[in-house]
């Protein structure tokens, strides 16, 4: 007999036993369910901040930012003299476009007596604008802006409309005159936090906003290298060993270091318990299982069933209940993953682009691993059990009972 015979036999054994303890079976099918779901959510969880937010820089366009100092854009100091500057690295064999970027914090007045906090970004350069424009069209001349969809809903402002703007440019306590910017589309900012009201408009608009003269100032550099973005960053380094450039992944490097580790912690804690929880309920009920049908089993053993036979149909009924458990935790996982993503992304600071559960082929493949481990754990003292099991005084204890 071959092993592929003996463990189908085995399958249908396993298969019987749970159909005749139809508590029990969907007890642990569900069980596994709810857990795997978790350990699946977790898994995702771990990498899925730093994933999706590789997407989105790709996505960009952009692979190289260039800064003050290594801070980061909003936090750091701005870069002087932006147009000799954002010249030299354009300017560079390893550089394909370069676009500088400021960010402003800004009022908007709605009303005599309503306001709503905005974003400002300005650009300038010959890349691409980091925005998509969905309706109207993009700035063209210094005066004109583009919205997102957050201020049209909260404004309801529409190309072709006016908006009456005050920035805060960390000119102390005196009050910036007001800049009046007419709308000409609305745009899609692929880095704007949640609920966030942004404005993108020129480098030279966002400046008189803040009513500054002299060489314009950027928070960072936007670079598209020419292929090699190592390369670009070698080159920016040599041309301007006082700037601080670095590599999409370089940066996705620093951020995992120091923002995210909070979360592969906690993907770490919770998978460890949500395991833990599993290996106990199937050890548990496979012991119950095999104690309640010791008499059968020894039955089995003395009609010529090998101690093989009997420990691999243990082993598949911990298959088929943890198998069921984990098809069944896939649709589970991803809805319960779709509904904290949306708890997640309402907390501070998080771009609305992000995403905090992103399915990986890998973490599908750990998932499977992980379930197939904590079934095989989960068997090894019911199999103990049945593999030393005394037929002749087990049949004796089943006749005087």
């Amino acid at each position: 007999m071959t092993i592929w015979s003996t463990m189908r036999r085995a399958i249908a054994m396993a298969s019987r036993s749970l159909i005749r303890q139809p508590a029990r079976a969907t007890l642990g099918v569900l069980g596994v369910a709810a857990v795997g779901a978790l350990l699946l959510d977790m898994l995702l969880l771990s990498e899925g901040l730093i994933v999706s937010m590789r997407d989105l820089l790709a996505r960009t366009g952009y692979d190289v930012r260039v800064t003050a100092t290594e801070d980061l854009p909003r936090n750091g100091p701005r870069l002087h003299d932006v147009q000799t500057t954002l010249a030299t690295i354009a300017a560079l064999p390893a550089v394909r476009s370069a676009l500088a970027v400021r960010f402003v914090d800004a009022e908007v007045n709605l009303a005599p007596d309503m306001t709503i906090d905005v974003s400002l970004e300005g650009v300038t350069g010959q890349a691409p604008h980091p925005w998509t424009v969905l309706r109207g069209r993009d700035i063209r001349d210094a005066g004109e802006v583009v919205v997102n969809d957050s201020i049209v809903t909260a404004s309801g402002v529409a190309p072709g409309a006016e908006l009456m703007l005050q920035a805060d440019c960390g000119a102390g306590t005196e009050a910036l005159p007001q800049s009046r910017l007419r709308v000409v589309g609305v745009a899609d900012f692929p880095f704007e936090l949640t609920n966030e009201h942004t404005i993108g408009t020129t480098l030279e608009t966002a400046t008189a906003a803040c009513g500054a003269e002299g060489p314009l100032q950027a928070s960072v550099i936007l670079v598209t290298s020419a292929g090699d973005p190592d390369a670009a960053v070698k080159a920016i380094r040599t041309a301007r060993p006082d700037l601080g450039a670095a590599t999409n992944e370089q940066v996705l490097g620093r951020i995992q270091e120091t923002g995210f580790t909070y979360f592969r912690q906690i993907s770490s804690v919770l998978t460890t318990i949500t395991l833990s929880f599993a290996l106990l309920l199937i050890a548990v009920l496979l012991t119950v299982s095999v104690n309640q049908r010791l008499g059968e089993i020894a039955a089995l053993r003395a009609l010529g069933f090998s101690r093989g036979r009997v420990v691999a149909d243990v082993l598949c009924e911990s298959a088929l209940i943890v198998g069921s458990g984990g098809l069944l935790s896939l649709p589970t996982g991803a809805v319960l993953a779709a509904f904290l993503d949306r708890i997640l992304k309402n907390m501070p600071g998080i771009p609305s682009e992000l995403h905090f559960f992103v399915f990986q082929p890998s973490a599908l493949e750990l998932h499977i691993a992980l379930l197939a481990a904590t079934a095989v754990l989960a068997a090894l003292y019911p199999m103990h059990i049945v593999a030393r099991l005394p037929i002749a005084a087990t049949l004796r204890d089943q006749v005087a009972e």
